[in-house]
């Protein structure tokens, strides 16, 4: 067993809830895969809410006060905005990262070029970071929680600089390696890369950010698109006690044997599943509420629904009271808006409702 595995050999009782995990992770991951498809406005709100929630909660953890109010006017405005504060430059640089990572995802490799890339993007605008963006550290530096308050603590302490180049280089080799042939689940794998990172802390700055922005690219890439309409930032934001304490309890063992990355484990896990039914309840109270679905279509889409396999006179014969041109139109609207699915043509259209994803 390699030293990176060892950090997995977790008790019974763990690993059977992990697996547990695991299984309602991948079970959504299919349900969504075939909601994606249907490419309606629902999903492009949902990823412009789960974007302005991501940059927004990532940069407060890191001690930045920008709301998400003032993250979404700076996203609208960001070609034209010049950054004056540190706040405004760390937003858009991750504002940018993001977006990147959505768009190229597929072709991003992990690799040490990959991560210094992606560090200098991330702190391009970020004018105290001049001097070491996109290199590994010259310093030693702490993991350090920052509060509202303004007060600090620190979380563990991290990777001399003189090692960070082979234990980086290490671990990515092992992280390739497993995704690649898919001996240890991926989910597992993703989980003790981002803790590594973390431990390595390979930057002068930005590494709490840059973990989060990997997070997304790595579960992506390893088909969890549900990540792009969700925000597994804010939901550490509203956990970071829980997220500091699990660091803290595998790393205060960093080098030994007794090293185990349990508790990490399960937070992450238990903060997918939790992503998922929170995205569900959010994807279901915008397609019941949103401008573009009236709420004559809502009683049609509802009426399909709840008989199936209707022909164009069942329907009408059901809604007397909306015209035959009314009618048509809102069909129109809903299959536009990938609400109904049908089957054949002309007079022998049947309609059906779009299948919605059962709580897990």
């Amino acid at each position: 067993m390699d030293i990176f595995e060892s950090k997995l050999d977790i008790s019974f009782d763990l690993t059977q809830k992990a697996l547990s995990l695991i299984a309602q992770i991948d079970q959504y991951r299919g349900f969504w895969a075939g909601r994606e498809l249907q490419e309606g406005r629902a999903l492009k709100e949902l990823k412009t809410i789960a974007t302005v929630q991501s940059i927004g909660s990532s940069t407060r953890i890191e001690g930045a006060t920008m709301t998400d109010d003032e993250v979404s006017d700076l996203m609208r405005n960001v070609k034209i905005t010049k950054m004056k504060t540190r706040d405004e430059q760390e937003v858009a640089g991750y504002y940018e990262t993001l977006e990147i990572i959505y768009e190229n995802y597929r072709t991003i490799r992990l690799s040490e070029s990959y991560l210094q890339q992606l560090h200098g993007m991330l702190l391009k605008y970020s004018e105290k970071d001049d001097r070491h963006r996109g290199h590994y550290k010259q310093l030693s530096n702490q993991v350090v929680a920052r509060y509202p308050d303004g007060s600090q603590q620190i979380i563990f302490k991290t990777t001399e600089p003189f090692l960070v180049e082979s234990e980086i280089h290490s671990v990515l080799e092992w992280t390739n390696q497993k995704l690649s042939d898919g001996s240890i689940h991926a989910l597992l794998v993703i989980a003790l890369f981002v803790y590594e990172f973390l431990s390595i802390h390979p930057f002068q700055d930005g590494n709490g950010r840059l973990s989060r922005l990997l997070t997304t690219c790595c579960l992506l890439q390893q088909g969890y698109g549900f990540i792009q309409y969700i925000s597994f930032e804010n939901h550490i934001e509203e956990h970071k006690s829980e997220y500091y304490r699990v660091l803290m309890e595998g790393q205060r063992q960093r080098g030994k044997n007794t090293e185990k990355v349990g508790s990490w484990i399960l937070f992450f896990l238990e903060s997918l599943v939790a992503l998922t039914k929170k995205l569900d309840d959010k994807y279901e109270r915008l397609k019941q509420t949103s401008s573009y679905m009236n709420s004559r279509q809502r009683q049609v889409r509802d009426y399909i629904a709840a008989h199936q396999a209707l022909k164009f006179a069942d329907i009408a014969a059901h809604f007397i009271d909306i015209p035959t041109g009314t009618l048509k139109k809102d069909l129109t609207v809903l299959r536009a808006e990938k609400m109904l699915l049908t089957t054949g043509k002309g007079r022998g259209t049947v309609y059906g409702a779009a299948p919605t994803y059962p709580s897990v």
